[in-house]
């Protein structure tokens, strides 16, 4: 009887599969040799979302020093993504300049598991054109986040 036992569960661990592992393409651009070469991108239809400590994310639409940072939880990021994508429609009436894009930029107070729902995000909101900039935070950026315990 045990060897029975042993052969049916051998036979049912090498015959079933596990789950298999979900991945997402990121792909991070090459460094540009000289930046101003590149055709400029209009900060009205810039998001930049920070991804903090305690689950928090600052966004703010526009520069940093224009903009108004505002904080939110990241399980609450997508109302704040759907509604700067509305005023960057309202702002811009062609249909060509309607399409927002987003600077995704994780801090080293960051979990991982927020940056992953962030690009779900993306690709949930259909938002086609982000960026993922791990290496510049700006002043007035981490500022902020030291003033909100962030």
């Amino acid at each position: 009887m045990v060897d029975l036992a042993f052969l049916l569960i051998t036979f049912f661990m090498l015959t079933t599969s596990l789950s298999k592992m979900n991945v997402m393409d990121i792909a991070k651009p090459v460094p540009v040799p000289n930046v101003e070469d590149l055709e400029p991108w209009p900060a009205s239809k810039t998001l930049t979302i920070l991804l903090g400590k305690d689950n928090k994310a600052v966004y703010y639409l526009g520069r940093a020093t224009d903009g108004q940072m505002q904080v939110a939880d990241v399980s609450q990021i997508r109302k704040a993504i759907l509604a700067n994508r509305q005023i960057v429609a309202n702002t811009h009436r062609a249909a060509k300049d309607q399409e927002m894009y987003v600077i995704i930029k994780p801090t080293a107070t960051s979990v991982f598991r927020n940056f992953v729902d962030v690009v779900d995000e993306m690709h949930i909101n259909k938002v086609n054109t982000y960026a993922i900039d791990d290496k510049y935070v700006l002043a007035e950026e981490a500022s902020f986040m030291k003033g909100k315990g962030i």
